[in-house]
């Protein structure tokens, strides 16, 4: 009997093809520590083991549980290709492969990426032949030293303080899928409330007379607008779907209503050349002094980090149904959204954020880049951090679920009269982000590090656990600024734009960890769940009080490996005498800032 096909979902649920193959499962694999498979001929070698993908080697999922340093490793598989698919492209879609990879088939090179939370296509066409068998062959180097964007990482051997357990070559759904030679890539929809509209930009892979674009949006009820246009004139057609009155339902938190989109290329005789099934929300975001709206109101975001791991799987959750549990875990307990905290996660997540009114801030696992400097410029962001957020921004700009951009986490410098490379990355990442996408705040860096004068957003990091200190600190002392012990002024001063808390609480909850067990928290631990829910009461309760804040996010959702302040237990489970409706109760008082003056 064949193996199931783990994670079966489609792994793009904003821009669905009828056609695709599912490449999950079983792999061969084997481990280069020495990085010298090229050189030994793997390329064109059975390999000396197995791996389930997408699940790491490090994850126990993967059938491997290997969590040493894996410098480099290797995947083959022999795939057969449909013969239905004849007269079309053949594509391969990873969707994420951590850190340099290289795609060989049939032996021919046929793609290179850098960047382990993005993903990457490569086009098959002129080397595999539907119908027949094609070997696929991926090398993935991962290497443990030299600045990388490597997230929450340990680059020791074991987990310590907030790094922790590796995660190396393929950790998200690997994918074929054909295509005709003209076709379709990914759209961009904008909601435009305003206008009662969605604007949708449709790139083509090419310009073909006498072709045009098509685009349906319907309801529940049928269809509520269509558009189409010339798709011989511009390499990127743009539509306008206008939305009437009487059909016009806003996505919000509480009604997230999201409307079907079908897009359509279509020949000069009227024949349907490629389709794909997409969705839209009509919802904005807005600034308002410093009030961040949703829709023109006031909706205090009640944010929880998010840092996205797994026991079995790493950072690749084990099944969807897991991604779509933590979203109903958080408002659960009483949050409305969360910092998707230093990972760009599984696209998949944010279908469930969308479809359950969760809102999100995108970030970047930037981490990674620290101590290759001198002091005043420790850190040394290159490059590829740009082309792997400016990939992340492109993939998820449709989202409606997000509602603000986060490039950067926790950079700290001292600043001098010099400009260093962490200013020219950040300030190309903040520019980069505004330019892909103007319709969201961008926060340039949480915590720390602001050096982006025009950042749209301004925040800081508190972990003080005594609510009447942790108020003194932030709200009398308002406008907290992360004091940057490091000798020198970190950020550039606060400008009045709108302001929350980013992190704060991490209380150390956790009465079941061992006592010979590595666990950690903020501050001291308390001494009963009594302790614990006061304290979580007056931390929150000091910023719902506080009209300068939009909003905040506590530290976090779940505990991960050894850092154990999360409102849950690493597996989901509740923690021993934490009552959720306690905490809900605790969050869901009006906010300052939503209450009329």
């Amino acid at each position: 009997m064949p193996h199931p096909v783990p994670r079966p979902e489609h792994p793009r649920p904003q821009f669905v093809r009828a056609d695709w193959l599912n490449l999950n499962g079983r792999w061969q694999f084997e481990a280069d520590r020495g990085d010298s498979g090229l050189e030994r001929g793997l390329v064109g070698h059975e390999l000396a083991g197995e791996i389930t993908v997408p699940f790491c080697p490090e994850s126990s999922l993967s059938g491997i549980g290997d969590t040493d340093f894996l410098t480099a490793v290797w995947y083959r598989r022999d795939v057969e290709l449909p013969a239905a698919w004849a007269g079309r492209r053949t594509l391969l879609h990873f969707g994420a492969v951590d850190q340099d990879a290289t795609v060989w088939v049939d032996g021919t090179e046929v793609g290179r990426h850098r960047g382990g939370f993005t993903g990457f296509t490569v086009d098959l066409t002129d080397v595999v032949t539907p119908g027949q068998t094609a070997t696929i062959v991926v090398r993935a180097r991962d290497p443990r030293t030299g600045p990388q964007a490597r997230g929450k990482q340990s680059t020791r051997y074991d987990n310590h303080d907030c790094d922790y357990t590796r995660t190396t070559g393929i950790w998200q759904t690997v994918w074929l899928e054909p295509v005709p030679q003209v076709h379709l890539r990914r759209p961009r929809i904008t909601p435009d409330l305003a206008g009662s509209a969605f604007d949708v930009v449709l790139p083509l892979s090419a310009n073909r007379t006498g072709y045009r674009v098509r685009a349906t949006l319907a309801d529940a009820d049928g269809t509520v607008a269509t558009a189409d246009t010339a798709a011989d004139l511009d390499l990127a057609p743009r539509l306008r779907l206008s939305v009437p009155a009487e059909r016009r339902r806003v996505w919000r938190p509480d009604d997230p209503h999201l409307y079907q989109l079908r897009l359509e290329l279509v020949d000069a005789d009227g024949a349907v050349v490629d389709a794909a099934d997409s969705y839209a929300g009509l919802r904005s975001v807005s600034i308002d002094g410093t009030a961040v709206r949703i829709n023109g109101a006031p909706v205090f975001q009640r944010l929880v980090l998010d840092q996205g791991y797994y026991a079995d799987g790493i950072l690749t959750a084990p099944d969807d149904a897991a991604l779509a549990r933590d979203i109903e875990l958080s408002m659960a307990a009483g949050f409305n959204g969360a910092r998707l905290h230093q990972k760009v996660f599984e696209e998949r997540f944010l279908y469930h954020a969308d479809r359950l009114g969760y809102l999100v801030w995108g970030e970047f696992g930037d981490w990674g880049c620290n101590g290759y400097g001198p002091d005043g410029d420790n850190q040394r962001p290159d490059a590829s951090y740009v082309a792997q957020w400016l990939e992340a921004l492109e993939r998820d700009h449709s989202h409606p679920s997000i509602v603000g951009w986060c490039p950067l986490n926790e950079t700290w410098q001292r600043r001098t009269d010099r400009i260093t490379v962490l200013d020219d990355v950040t300030r190309a990442m903040y520019l980069a982000t505004k330019l892909a996408d103007p319709s969201r705040p961008v926060l340039d860096a949480s915590g720390y590090s602001h050096r982006v004068a025009a950042a749209d957003v301004y925040d800081s990091h508190n972990y003080t656990q005594d609510p009447a200190t942790f108020s003194a600190e932030v709200v009398d002392g308002f406008p907290y600024t992360n004091p940057g012990e490091r000798a020198g002024s970190w950020s550039l001063p606060y400008a009045g734009q709108p302001y929350f808390v980013s992190e704060f609480g991490g209380i150390w909850w956790n009465p079941d960890a061992g006592e010979d067990e590595y666990s950690w928290g903020y501050g001291e631990r308390p001494s009963t769940v009594e302790d614990f829910h006061q304290r979580f009461e007056g931390l929150v309760g000091a910023l719902l009080a506080d009209p300068r804040m939009f909003g905040y996010c506590y530290t976090q959702l779940t505990d991960v490996f050894q850092e154990q302040n999360g409102v849950y237990r690493f597996d989901r489970s509740v923690k021993p005498g934490v009552d959720m409706a306690r905490l809900r109760a605790a969050q869901q008082r009006p906010a300052a800032s939503e209450t009329p003056s």
